[in-house]
């Protein structure tokens, strides 16, 4: 076994630092976007910003504790729901009567994330008793009793007809178009320009809340759990408590999602939230790569951006048609490709796009670590990967202490050990 050589030069340092620094830069280009965007980018952005707050947390329990779970659209209609009723004043319409309890929106919203935590904490038992498959089925299942429970509480929900949503404020700033003329290096300031940078520090917040669970000691007991549930109950960990316990983040950040969706469209109805949206999140967090909370960013831009994008210029495009009109509208394109997406890389790079990731960046570390040095060690051996790679009973194990990527079930293709 070759001796590993780490030079503490101003090139291993600057390799060492550059996921950070990278970081830095694209919080600062995020910033300062709705400075030079149009409207539509906001609205396309604020809707990605919901969607990876809801794939974290799915990553959370999918990737990471290795529970499947097809009852994400039900936690974030519970979120969405919850906030409508109650930021929402009392009202009657025609014959329809809405309540509501007029809170602070706020209050509203972390209630609403609190309300999806306890829905998902309820659900934990199931959860607790079953694997694999079947646990997927009975998560399916809530989302259909989610649908008939909802729209059966017509006071609450609004019923088939749904209900408006409460607009977001914080100490009295109003996060919607105004007569306040809020202008910002002279680009005035709507509800655009106000839902994005509300948007992006809650995904901020959700990430350094999941990065550092992943890298805590409750982080690393999921992880086991999902490698070997047996193994980890003999070293001591409470293997059902941390199963509940990761339903209930999963939950709750899927009712903040809920939230944000809510706010991005204006309104929200029971029937907006189907198994097509499940699927569609776990389509995000196996693209992104599981157990990657990176990854699921990355996802969440493909799987959400790219349907908004291809009905945005749906008419520059010959090969889309109208709907109605017989041929492949926007819509269904966006759901071919990206289930293409889904099979080519469960095929060919299971770790999805952290995976891809992770490898270009251990290679540049590697290499300006030779460059420092001057060149290989004198044995020819290579640079070791930050933290290493370990192997795990389920398959390819986490790539770091952070869970950055997530096993890949035994099974997976030979090629899945490449990385990229």
């Amino acid at each position: 076994m070759s001796d590993v050589r780490v030079s503490s030069g101003p090139r291993a340092a600057l390799a060492t630092r550059l996921p950070l620094v990278s970081l830095l830069v694209a919080l600062l280009i995020l910033a300062a976007l709705p400075l030079y965007l149009e409207e539509f980018w906001l609205r396309v952005g604020f809707s990605i910003f919901a969607a990876v707050i809801g794939a974290i947390g799915l990553t959370i329990l999918v990737g990471t504790t290795g529970q499947l779970s097809l009852g994400h659209a039900f936690f974030l209609a519970v979120g969405a729901i919850s906030y409508c009723w109650l930021a929402s004043e009392p009202s009657t319409l025609g014959s329809r009567h809405l309540g509501g309890l007029g809170l602070s929106p706020l209050l509203a919203m972390v209630l609403a994330v609190l309300i999806s935590g306890l829905a998902g904490l309820l659900f934990s038992p199931v959860a607790a008793r079953l694997r694999g498959i079947y646990l997927g089925i009975a998560s399916l299942g809530l989302v259909f009793v989610g649908q008939h429970v909802l729209n059966s509480a017509s006071t609450v929900t609004g019923g088939y007809n749904g209900r408006r949503t409460p607009d977001f404020s914080l100490f009295g700033f109003v996060f919607d178009d105004d007569d306040s003329g809020l202008e910002v290096l002279g680009v005035p300031f709507g509800r655009s320009e106000r839902l994005w940078y509300l948007g992006l520090v809650l995904v901020v917040l959700a990430a350094w809340f999941a990065y550092g669970l992943l890298r805590s000691r409750p982080g690393r007991a999921l992880r086991a759990v999902r490698d070997g549930e047996i193994a980890a109950a003999v070293t001591g960990i409470d293997v059902t408590g941390y199963r509940a316990r990761a339903f209930l983040v999963s939950s709750m950040y899927a009712g903040l999602a809920g939230v944000l969706y809510a706010l991005s469209i204006g309104s929200v109805a029971p029937e907006s939230f189907t198994v097509e949206v499940s699927i569609q999140y776990l389509a995000i967090i196996l693209l992104g790569g599981l157990g990657s909370v990176g990854g699921a960013m990355a996802g969440a831009v493909f799987v959400i951006g790219l349907p908004l994008l291809l009905e945005q210029y749906s008419e520059n495009l010959p090969f889309l048609a109208e709907p109605g009109s017989g041929g492949v509208t926007s819509a269904e394109a966006a759901k071919y490709a990206y289930g293409i997406a889904v099979i080519l890389f469960v095929l060919f790079q299971p770790r999805g796009l952290a995976g891809i990731a992770y490898s270009l960046v251990r290679r540049r570390r590697a290499a300006a670590l030779r460059r420092a040095d001057g060149g290989l060690p004198p044995d020819g051996g290579g640079t070791a990967p930050p933290g290493g790679e370990r192997a795990s009973a389920g398959g390819i194990a986490d790539a770091d202490a952070t869970g950055e990527v997530a096993s890949v079930p035994a099974g997976a293709p030979a090629n899945a050990n490449s990385g990229g």
